[in-house]
């Protein structure tokens, strides 16, 4: 029975250039995942975009000397591209500097505020003394005063999970350069956690079937909360839709605030753009309908727990009461997908440093699946993982290359030459039966693995189908088999049948290959749909709520794709006999080993001991 699935992808800040270790967080897993659940059937929707408020924005705005919003307009650019050239499904992928997502954002805030859950408070806000500009708390550093871990940042300690604000920092220093922050008063609303926190807490404590890491990380989060800022002294961002807020160009809602509200803003502009405005709500105010955050370890708290209580309070559902406002009952998230850092041979990844590598970069030189399956078989699913050349030479020599397309090329080749189409079987031994129900059994054990998001265990079951059909055609050896062409015809197709069932195993985690030996295969249209880059006009009216949104008709690019059209589906396609074969071509050209000692010239190989713990964090 087919089901409406929500994937909410965390939005990628437009400060820059993506690099591995952000998409090995949110990209690729997300897109396994929305993959597989079309491939069941199930009405996907799968939203993100470009993250493009905030100091970070502005910093770096200064430092290329732009404005933010042209900042902005060049980075959602480059992400989109490098997204969609991964391949990454997007039913739409946007930005927040939209006029539909500043109308969305300041809705939820004036809901929030007709409910009661947000409160004006008096409090102490850092700015740097060199430059006047206000410093968003993630750009503190400090010593914990609960736990004396040294790196904690202004929101929150990753180390005992504690919520911080700046001032509670020991020997604070501003991350942007090293000086130390100076606190001064200033006005700002407050969202009132702690009337929200019975009511968190019992949902929390129903989310049984979440990563133990994500689960345990949030219920420790709940046991200490306070209110926490919503608004910020800045004059780049959404405007406060209050009466004497909304015409102040140096208060705007804080970035964390507006970015997680994209998730909702992206379904009601998709559905905008769709033609029926009001088809996001089958995602959203469907009780039945499921919905997954895919994001890096360091924003559990901010889907885990803030954006479960906005939802909260939207609804009013705290302790204060309330009731929902024109976007109705708005679901809470049925899962948060957490995944652990991607490390660059033992260290963070660092533009500063060197230790980087981009996304785009690695795509021209690799193409997509490459990465992809090293994401899926070796990432940082439920644990740091690291990302060596040696390690990813490897496994595209050895798994790639050698196993799996070496399995598609011995057995159509075989296939091409001795009979020029797809052979009919004869009569079946138990061998061939063996290999033939060991494919077929993998399709509930994967799909299992993959609807919980367990992706590695998911390809590590499609990679056993492909180990145990080479081995088949090892023991068989149908080259020996001319003198006996209906015994070979059979262990053909058989071979050809698994081919076509590892494929579609292996379709969500390498659609591009998998597109490629549909067609090896003899089939035509297609199999994989990707994602295309479509130019849009802003021009949505804002609705229900408009104080100071963008003016119309600026264009900006959006992923997005008709996934309708794909033929994959999750089930055993029988191949059919007589269907013309061509001579295949590889599937996976084979990497020099000497890259797993150098490294590309684009990003060489650095001795760990000469690079310190780097200052930009994965996502």
């Amino acid at each position: 029975m087919s089901k409406s699935v929500l994937t909410a992808v965390a939005w990628p800040y437009a400060n820059g250039p993506r690099h591995i270790g952000h998409v090995s967080g949110f990209g690729v897993p997300s897109d396994i995942f929305s993959r597989y659940h079309r491939m069941m059937g199930d009405r996907v929707l799968m939203v993100s975009g470009t993250d493009e408020h905030g100091t970070p924005i502005l910093v770096q705005a200064d430092a290329e000397g732009s404005t933010a919003r042209e900042l902005a307009d060049r980075y959602n650019r480059v992400i989109v591209e490098d997204l969609a050239g991964l391949g990454v499904s997007y039913d739409l992928f946007t930005r927040t500097t939209t006029r539909n997502h500043y109308a969305i954002a300041q809705e939820i805030f004036a809901g929030l505020h007709r409910n009661g859950y947000l409160v004006p408070k008096v409090t102490t806000g850092a700015i740097s003394p060199s430059t006047g500009r206000t410093l968003p708390d993630r750009y503190i550093e400090g010593t914990c005063p609960i736990c004396g871990y040294d790196g904690a940042r202004g929101d929150q300690c990753d180390n005992c999970g504690n919520q911080l604000d700046p001032a509670d920092l020991l020997n604070p220093r501003s991350k942007v350069n090293g000086e130390t922050p100076k606190f001064v008063e200033t006005e700002h609303f407050f969202l009132d956690l702690p009337a929200l926190a019975e009511a968190l807490t019992e949902w929390l404590k129903s989310r049984t079937d979440w990563r133990p890491n994500v689960l345990r990380f949030s219920l420790n989060l709940v046991e200490n909360l306070r209110p926490r800022a919503v608004t910020r002294d800045i004059d780049w961002g959404v405007p406060v839709p209050l009466q004497g807020w909304d015409d102040r160009t140096d208060k705007k809602l804080y970035v964390w605030f507006d970015a997680v509200i994209g998730y909702l803003s992206a379904s009601v502009e998709w559905a905008v753009r769709s033609g029926d405005p009001e088809a996001w709500r089958e995602w959203w105010t469907n009780p039945d309908a499921e919905s997954a955050y895919f994001m890096g370890k360091d924003n559990i708290t901010f889907h885990s727990q803030i954006w479960p209580a906005l939802l909260l309070g939207y609804r009013g559902l705290g302790s204060k009461g309330g009731e929902a406002g024109p976007l109705g009952e708005l679901e809470l998230p049925t899962e948060v997908v957490s995944s652990e850092y991607l490390t660059m041979s033992g260290s963070k990844f660092s533009t500063s440093r060197g230790t980087v590598i981009y996304v785009g970069d690695f795509l021209a030189a690799f193409g997509p699946d490459a990465l992809r399956y090293f994401i899926a078989v070796a990432g940082p699913e439920n644990q740091d993982a690291d990302f060596t050349w040696e390690e990813f030479v490897r496994r595209t020599n050895f798994e790639l290359a050698n196993e799996w397309g070496n399995l598609v090329n011995r057995s159509v080749s075989m296939a091409h030459k001795n009979f020029g189409e797809i052979p009919a079987p004869g009569a079946l031994t138990d061998a061939d039966q063996a290999l033939l129900d060991t494919a077929a059994a993998a399709y509930d054990v994967v799909g299992g693995h993959l609807a919980r998001s367990r992706f590695k265990q998911g390809i590590g079951e499609a990679m056993r189908v492909v180990t145990a059909a080479n081995r088949y055609l090892s023991d068989m050896e149908p080259w020996k088999l001319k003198d006996d062409p209906e015994r070979q015809a059979t262990v053909l197709h058989t071979a050809l049948q698994v081919v076509a069932d590892a494929n579609t195993l292996l379709t969500p985690f390498l659609p591009h290959a998998a597109q490629r030996v549909f067609e090896t295969l003899g089939g035509t249209g297609v199999w994989a749909a990707q994602p295309e880059v479509r130019e849009v006009v802003d021009d949505i009216p804002a609705d229900p709520i408009g104080v100071g949104i963008p003016d119309m008709g600026r264009s900006y690019p959006v992923i997005t794709g008709d996934y309708s059209v794909e033929q994959a589906a999750w089930r055993r396609t029988p191949i059919v006999a007589g269907t013309a074969l061509s001579k295949p071509s590889p599937l996976f050209a084979k990497l020099d080993p000497s890259l797993g000692e150098t490294g590309p010239d684009w990003a060489p190989i650095v001795r760990a001991d000469t690079v310190d713990s780097a200052e930009d964090a994965p996502a």
